[in-house]
């Protein structure tokens, strides 16, 4: 039996038949971090939905997980997907670690018009690995097999226009909009989220997202947060679906 602490991600093209090796962060967190020694037992996930029961094991001068089979763990049944506008410090980091721990399929940074944050490419790319590498930590931490996608910074119409066919697509909208419950429908293919920035989504923004197909919401009289909207956003959006928890 697996120790249930005990997990880590390992991509799918690293694991050939029963066993995969390690890189040198799986051997630091494993060795120095939780001190284990060959013989440990522990669960592997791919990030793709498919989980292992794994052995830590010496071959010759390395260590390797020799690896039982592969077992699908059943994903959420709601598939929802998160638009965040570009935000300062470390509030896109939050949002990342916390809508992966919700179950959130995919997440795609929004660069909006009232973004404090502009990215060059090499700015963008670098933060595109950080958030990657949260959400893998985030999936590892919360039990996940799986781990969301993280799309590269785009407009809020690329993210609109790029949600599967038959998603329910909702901007959250400090201007005013419709209750949450009544923006969700359940028999959807999934739901597209839509969170602005702290100075919230321009008009022309706005009319873009309704000439799409999106739907206003909106959180009621009180105004929140940037990184707190788009945390209550996918945690109301899971419940009104029958899918949290």
């Amino acid at each position: 039996m697996t120790h249930p602490r005990r997990r880590l991600f390992v991509p799918r093209d690293r694991i050939a038949q029963d066993r995969a090796p390690l890189v040198a962060a799986d051997t630091h967190y494993l060795c120095d971090v939780l001190r284990l020694v060959p013989g440990a037992e522990m669960e592997v996930f791919d990030g793709e939905g498919g989980s292992y029961a794994a052995r830590l094991a010496e071959d010759g001068q390395a260590l390797v997980l020799t690896l039982g089979p592969r077992r699908d763990v059943s994903v959420r049944r709601a598939r929802v997907h998160l638009g965040f506008a570009l935000a300062r410090g470390e509030r896109c980091d939050l949002v990342v670690q916390k809508a992966t721990e919700l179950g959130v399929a995919c997440l795609s940074p929004v660069e909006a018009v009232r973004s404090v944050v502009r990215l060059d490419p090499e700015r963008g790319a670098e933060r595109l690995r950080r958030w990657r590498r949260i959400a893998a930590e985030a999936a590892r931490q919360c039990g996940r097999a799986d781990i969301p996608v993280v799309g590269v910074p785009a407009s809020l119409e690329t993210v609109v226009a790029g949600a599967p066919e038959g998603f329910r697509k909702i901007l959250f909208y400090e201007g005013g909009g419709e209750p949450v419950a009544d923006v969700v429908e359940r028999g959807a293919a999934g739901h597209l989220l839509l969170i602005g920035p702290e100075g919230g989504f321009t008009p022309e923004e706005v009319n873009a997202g309704l000439a799409a197909g999106a739907r206003l919401a909106t959180f009621g009289p009180r105004v929140l947060r940037f990184e707190t909207a788009a945390i209550v956003a996918v945690a109301l959006v899971q419940h009104l679906v029958g899918d949290l928890g």
